[in-house]
């Protein structure tokens, strides 16, 4: 196998690959990169040309291209979606620590974003390792959470409030507090603060101090790695092991990124 020349942003999560054109990848580098997933969780290039078409080619090689709920596609294309913040905007779209559609009985494998406009400052992703976190708590914890299921509603307050005039769709799904990745076979925590809402066969008000000690946890610089967007950067995310949050500090500022879901399973 070749060997990609990788720089780690930290020990815990996320690299950048570099000298790779993702335009026209060659089967060892795509399988150098799924390789690089699974151990970084988040991976990421400098540097590219992308048009849509080309990133759902590269999508395509990666995964099986699906349509994100929230956000038509563009024409031809309808996996391929627009994420734009305007200037005049003050909302950023899922600016909320999430895992991609939790909501559904088989939530998103991963993603692919794509910078196309990007704001001169801010504007910044935050990805965080989930088996970091779940390693993070006590025996005691980690065995009780593992009885655990969760319910994940898409029209939650904390993250229907980043998609204005969104239409609610009243996706709910419920998946095990701790999953087990179906390639590494290493337990992670899977509730977040966009989608869970409560645990089953618990009322709201008693899940709630958990799930905001979970949630807190989660959100601890120590899990985290962030990344500085440039145009032509590219963001490929293992949704099953990590969540990410986009900043929201560049007012003013026009942000565009192109986007492709990658469809998953069913956690267990």
């Amino acid at each position: 196998m070749i060997a990609l020349r990788q720089e780690l942003l930290n020990e815990r999560i996320g690299c950048i690959i570099h000298d790779v054109d993702l335009s026209r990848p060659s089967a060892e580098q795509l399988s150098g990169i799924k390789s690089a997933l699974k151990k970084h969780l988040v991976v990421f290039f400098r540097d590219q040309s992308l048009s849509p078409q080309t990133l759902y080619n590269l999508a395509c090689k990666l995964g099986i291209p699906t349509p994100y709920p929230f956000v038509t596609g563009i024409d031809g294309l309808p996996e391929v979606v627009e994420i734009i913040k305007k200037p005049e905007d003050t909302v950023n779209f899922g600016g909320v620590w999430h895992s991609d559609t939790a909501y559904l009985d088989a939530p998103a494998m991963g993603a692919l974003l794509y910078g196309v406009n990007i704001p001169e400052k801010g504007g910044d992703t935050l990805f965080a390792n989930m088996y970091e976190v779940f390693d993070s708590l006590s025996p005691d914890l980690r065995q009780f959470l593992s009885r655990l299921k969760a319910i994940n509603n898409a029209d939650k307050a904390a993250i229907s409030q980043t998609r204005p005039g969104g239409i609610l769709k009243g996706l709910k799904a419920t998946h095990p507090a701790v999953r087990t990745h179906p390639e590494t076979k290493r337990q992670l925590l899977y509730v977040n603060r966009a989608h869970t809402t409560h645990f089953e066969n618990w009322t709201i008000e008693e899940s709630q101090p958990l799930l905001e000690f979970l949630c807190q946890r989660i959100e601890q610089p120590d899990f985290s790695c962030r990344f500085k967007w440039q145009p032509g950067s590219l963001a490929f995310w293992d949704n099953r092991a990590c969540q990410h949050f986009p900043l929201n500090d560049y007012d003013g500022y026009l942000r565009k990124m192109l986007r492709v879901s990658l469809a998953g399973d069913r956690p267990v």
